[in-house]
């Protein structure tokens, strides 16, 4: 593997969410100059206030940085392709600017497993075509895979694509706090009888493929998926978060009535004017049965998952437990 030196800064997209702040903590504690952007400013931490999808001030503060992570993104399996597009992706498109513009050697883009869509083989890998399914937050992060590529493909800027699994650990919305929460207020309902496949990847995994991803010049041009490297039936995953809250199991049934229970719980939201991540998208995302392989990402930038699921668990039941969560 060709690993090119380190980089003396840094500039984050989203760099005060749950991946985008590991990713900033990481490099700076390996002595990196750390820069950012969010809709939530961290001055202090050199994150500065700003819309992705608006050219502004935060561009600037690209200049002098040789890699660029871009995080940011709207992620939700609820509706609404035009604000979708606008994040996902003309917000690439103007990040890709600012890097651009800044001279900046690297471009490391954060897609998702979900570009593979609902159904496909398992063992899936990156030679295995995208497909759109209609839900915004799918399609649009297509669509921003092809303005990173496009990119690269047209010498603008060295780019590579990651597509991390179903990254869970402290401050995970999607597949820690909200599981967590809804199992508390006995709101959980997994379709296909529990035996979907998930396919976890703890957030420090992730880190781990991130900065192996951005140093090693192999990856340049390319798209890699990370996860822990194991599928798990959703019964399982999300019984471990039963069992902390006390539980013995997470209550299950088939799809076509999880389907139709979602629907119920969607509409009152809507009725409400708010939204629900309990949806129809959400019920078949759960009931995928293929996993991902991490081989290309072994091979190209010898990334290796160094905390195992139980390991994983035993950090997010802790955090869990500080932030009270489990009362």
């Amino acid at each position: 593997m060709t690993v090119s030196s380190q980089p003396a800064r840094v500039f984050v997209t989203g760099a005060s969410g749950f991946i985008g702040r590991r990713i900033c903590d990481r490099y700076r504690a390996a002595g990196v100059e750390v820069r950012g952007v969010d809709v939530q400013p961290a001055p202090e931490l050199g994150v500065v206030a700003g819309d992705i999808a608006e050219p502004g001030e935060w561009q600037q503060r690209v200049a002098g940085c040789e890699l660029v992570v871009h995080t940011a993104a709207l992620v939700s399996m609820t509706t609404g392709r035009d604000r979708f597009w606008r994040v996902n992706t003309l917000g690439t498109r103007r990040v890709l600017d600012a890097a651009v513009a800044a001279g900046a050697d690297r471009f490391t883009h954060f897609s998702s497993v979900t570009v593979f869509g609902f159904d496909f083989p398992d063992g899936v890998d990156e030679t295995y075509p995208v497909r759109l399914t209609g839900v915004p937050y799918v399609d649009t992060k297509i669509a921003g895979e092809q303005v990173v590529l496009q990119a690269h493909g047209a010498g603008e800027i060295a780019c590579t694509v990651i597509r991390p699994g179903d990254v869970y650990g402290p401050g995970s919305r999607p597949w820690t706090i909200i599981p967590v929460t809804q199992l508390r207020a006995a709101r959980a309902l997994l379709p296909a009888r529990g035996r979907g496949v998930f396919s976890p990847i703890y957030v420090e995994n992730l880190v781990d493929g991130v900065v192996l991803a951005a140093a090693a010049g192999e990856a340049a041009g390319e798209v890699l998926t990370l996860t822990d490297g194991v599928g798990v039936e959703t019964r399982e995953f999300f019984g471990r978060y039963a069992r902390m809250l006390g539980r013995t199991r997470v209550p299950a049934a088939p799809t076509p009535f999880v389907g139709v229970a979602a629907d119920a719980v969607d509409l009152v939201a809507r009725l409400r004017r708010q939204e629900s991540e309990i949806n129809r998208n959400a019920v078949r995302y759960l009931s995928r049965t293929g996993t991902y392989s991490i081989e290309k990402a072994r091979r190209l930038i010898g990334y290796e998952p160094r905390i195992d699921l139980d390991e994983g668990m035993r950090l997010t039941q802790a955090w869990l437990r500080e932030q009270m969560l489990l009362s």
